[in-house]
């Protein structure tokens, strides 16, 4: 086929998580993300997933203390009107500014539990072992919960459905004697969600007044506020937040009402956060009809077990992992807000290796990459950190966009030193070698192909010197310095100019 008739090749797909835990709760982030979404794109972000946008417990509250999802940051409730993000003005304007710059936004929906009830409610519970929460350990009883949700800064608008007992299965607080516990509401037709994860037998419960996904009123709320959501921000996904503490009969049900009323193309990803493949592969296979999407956290465990080993063998890096096994469903991940310091997950990724679990993620063909805002950026508050890869990691998502394209010919044959060759492809044809190393400087011989001869590359980080001279029959000797990482592409590939610019928290410099 002629190229003039080829199909243009895609550029490749990059996801932005565009928060960090510690983001100032200055309310001003929706701002801030419309302010910096063009210079995103230009180094190669194609998507954003947003905090969650709805009204928290507190005007300092992530959003995963869910309160109301209906006030995005537009009524004065639980102390403030805007969210620790914003208010709805400036999201919407963060939206439109979004899709002007061909930029798909996902929301984070938090769909498990509710925070912050404005009464308390009586209701019969018995308390279960937190262990096992198929397992009574109490007779039934009254309690005093607080699950009784008015919502009286909104009233009506939007949504009339006001939220009671009977609308939750299970709460953690006893307003009439102060007592913390497990606390499974009773009543008719009223039990644990069965399309759970079985972890301590039952883990429909997590936090707060935890939501029973089979009330018609509950059902009916959420989708509604599904469509609504998307077509006012003109969202192109959801990541779900906690997806194995509920009902995945109501997931699908939920996707389904997106998929037929606002978009057949919408993407999935949920947060199944568990060091197990075979439960990831289960629930995939479960919700296999919906195109659906998980976070690979085996992978983050990996690059966290590799970055406290000595010598860590890098070709046992992607064992065990989602996107070994079924790559098309896998959102590869270095970091996110819960492996953070003082955050719920034991994932903690040393620094030294940020750059090299990032190139493999992003210059690899499997997976669709996630990169973590505070990586990029830094991140604030008493655990403020510097951003990740020495401030360039948005030079490696760059060489992302412009040259991780093509075969991809792997060099896995030394336990502290990989290599691989992007050979490019019909109209993105310049390719990319990577050389990383977790032990001493590290070389590979590599073949980038022989319609490369003679050409002249370099490492676009800068951080490997020296020039490499491809052979006449397309090898070359490419290196990489100690504990790090080398991108070799040609020193005339178009966008070489590009590199070096962007300047975190700031965007691009003039030069």
């Amino acid at each position: 086929m002629a190229e003039e008739n080829k199909m243009p090749t895609e550029e490749n797909a990059t996801m932005l998580q565009a928060f960090e835990w510690y983001v100032p709760d200055d309310h001003t982030h929706w701002k801030r993300l419309a302010r910096d979404v063009e210079k995103y794109r230009a180094i190669g972000i194609t998507a954003m997933w947003i905090p969650p946008p709805c009204k928290a417990s507190s005007p300092s509250g992530n959003g995963y203390d869910i309160y109301d999802l209906w006030d995005l940051g537009e009524f004065d409730q639980k102390g403030s009107v805007p969210t620790k993000w914003g208010n709805k003005d400036d999201l919407v304007t963060l939206a439109n500014k979004a899709e002007k710059a061909g930029v798909l936004l996902y929301a984070d929906a938090v769909l498990n539990h509710k925070a912050a009830a404005d009464e308390t409610e009586r209701c019969r519970v018995a308390e279960v072992d937190p262990e096992n929460r198929t397992r009574f350990i109490s007779d039934e009883y009254e309690i005093n919960g607080w699950l009784g949700f008015t919502f009286s800064g909104r009233g009506d608008k939007y949504s009339s459905m006001k939220w009671h007992w009977e609308h939750f299965s299970g709460t953690d607080y006893n307003a009439e004697n102060k007592k913390t516990a497990i606390y499974k509401i009773l009543g008719d037709f009223k039990s644990w969600a069965q399309s759970v994860d079985n972890e301590k037998g039952n883990f429909d419960y997590l936090m707060f007044a935890d939501i029973d996904h089979s009330h018609p009123e509950v059902k009916k709320d959420i989708n509604d506020w599904g469509i609504w959501i998307a077509e006012l921000l003109s969202l192109r996904g959801f990541r779900f937040d906690a997806v194995k503490h509920f009902s995945e009969e109501y997931l699908k049900e939920f996707i389904t009402q997106l998929k037929t009323n606002v978009n057949e193309d919408f993407f999935f990803v949920g947060e199944f956060w568990k060091d197990s493949l075979s439960d990831m592969l289960g629930y995939l296979d479960r919700l296999d009809d919906h195109k659906f999407s998980l976070f690979d956290a085996p992978l983050v465990y990996n690059f966290s077990e590799a970055s406290k080993t000595e010598s860590f063998d890098l070709r046992a890096i992607f064992d065990g992992t989602l996107v070994q096994a079924r790559p098309i469903s896998a959102v590869t991940l270095v970091m996110n807000h819960d492996t953070q310091p003082h955050q719920a997950l034991e994932a903690r990724i040393e620094g030294f290796f940020k750059p090299i679990a990032y190139v493999l993620i992003l210059l690899r063909q499997e997976g669709y990459p996630c990169v973590f805002w505070g990586d990029l950026e830094g991140i604030s508050g008493e655990y403020k950190e510097q951003p990740s890869c020495g401030g360039q990691l948005s030079d490696i998502i760059l060489a992302r966009k412009l040259y991780a394209y093509g075969e991809q010919d792997d060099y896995f044959d030394y336990p502290t030193c990989l290599g691989w060759v992007r050979r490019g492809v019909w109209d993105r044809s310049n390719g990319c070698a990577v050389v990383v190393s977790n032990a001493g400087p590290g070389e590979k011989r590599m073949f980038v192909g022989e319609e490369h001869k003679g050409e002249i590359w370099t490492d676009v980080l800068g951080w490997e010197q020296g020039e490499v001279h491809i052979g006449e029959d397309g090898n070359a000797d490419f290196k990489c310095p100690a504990t790090s990482i080398a991108i070799w592409v040609n020193k005339d590939a178009p966008g070489r100019d590009q590199f070096g610019k962007f300047i975190p928290g700031k965007g691009f410099c003039k030069e």
